[in-house]
């Protein structure tokens, strides 16, 4: 008899870190968080636009806050601050962290440094060959559920194929 607990489904959300329908999102996230639990794995892709000139800046500034525990979170933040990044750019980015608690100068560093470029340009890439076009886009089961120009019951539609995974 395996004990073992099954491998969490994973929910892969392609975001754009300036994106107003991205930060209409987080509701949903934040409900399928508290349904799902550590049940679903939700996972921050990032997908930034051309139309937003600080996307692919807050996109490396949120892997660097993941690595420094924080992604979700510093996601969050961000999002609830697009339009302070679209008129004040990355020292937002950097605010940010600070008022997490997170190391501030780090990130800023991160910034320069480029060390999470490559992340940011592979999941752009991953996010194209799978047929993503915009943001907020969400993958699970194999799925592909464009939610850019309206969420109208796309969460539903991500439980409903959750609850399919999970009852397998």
């Amino acid at each position: 008899m395996n004990d073992s607990p099954a491998a969490p489904v994973v929910l892969d959300v392609w975001c754009e870190l300036q994106c107003p329908d991205c930060r209409l999102a987080l509701g949903d996230l934040d409900a399928l968080r508290e349904r799902y639990g550590d049940r679903v794995e939700l996972r921050l892709r990032h997908f930034p636009l051309e139309k937003h000139q600080h996307s692919f800046a807050a996109a490396q500034a949120a892997e660097e806050a993941a690595g420094q525990g924080a992604g979700w979170a510093y996601a969050a933040a961000v999002l609830a601050r697009t339009d302070a990044l679209g008129a004040r750019g990355e020292e937002v980015l950097v605010e940010v962290a600070r008022e997490l608690g997170l190391d501030a100068e780090e990130l800023d560093t991160a910034l320069v440094d480029g060390r999470h470029i490559l992340v940011v340009d592979t999941d752009h890439a991953e996010g194209k060959a799978i047929g993503v076009r915009g943001t907020p886009t969400y993958e699970v089961g194999g799925q592909l559920l464009d939610a850019s120009r309206s969420q109208d019951g796309v969460r539903e539609r991500i439980e409903e194929i959750v609850d399919g995974l999970l009852a397998s």
